[in-house]
């Protein structure tokens, strides 16, 4: 299992406790056309959910196009309106599912790969979309204003 399979939770556990112990602007939009924090969040429910498909899908099957529309699915799933505990909770499930799931990981298909394109094919392994996952997951976090 590779090394960035274990920072998972505990990124997720140091960000909850974080944002427990200091007041958070959830709402606030800082500019038209940008996330509220709410909606980074709901943007990572959003990137939790493909992502686990694809290592899901990735231990029997190969080659397959999962790719998302992220300002889209985040408008649709409405996560301005939804509580923030809530959201929080959905974010801390669905990263202990993908742990769970990396850290059981078949050895033999960690070179699986699939294609998360919108346009030309590019495939890539579970091994990449997996350490892409925890660097974007890490990149939002960074822009949750505190």
């Amino acid at each position: 299992m590779p090394s960035f399979v274990d920072n998972l939770t505990p990124c997720v556990e140091q960000f909850l406790q974080l944002v427990h112990s200091k007041p958070v602007d959830w709402e606030l939009k800082p500019a038209p056309g940008k996330w509220s924090n709410k909606e980074i969040i709901g943007h990572l429910c959003d990137s939790a959910m493909i992502n686990l498909q694809r290592f899901v899908r990735c231990t029997y099957e190969e080659n397959f196009k999962l790719t998302y529309e992220q300002d889209k699915l985040v408008a649709a799933q409405h996560y301005q309106e939804m509580g923030v505990e809530s959201l929080l909770e959905l974010w801390r499930l669905l990263n202990l599912q993908i742990a769970r799931v990396l850290t059981l990981y078949p050895a033999d298909r960690w070179q699986a790969k699939c294609d998360n394109s919108k346009t030309d094919v590019q495939l890539h392994t579970v091994e990449f979309l997996a350490q892409d996952y925890v660097e974007h997951l890490k990149h939002h976090l960074n822009q949750i204003r505190l």
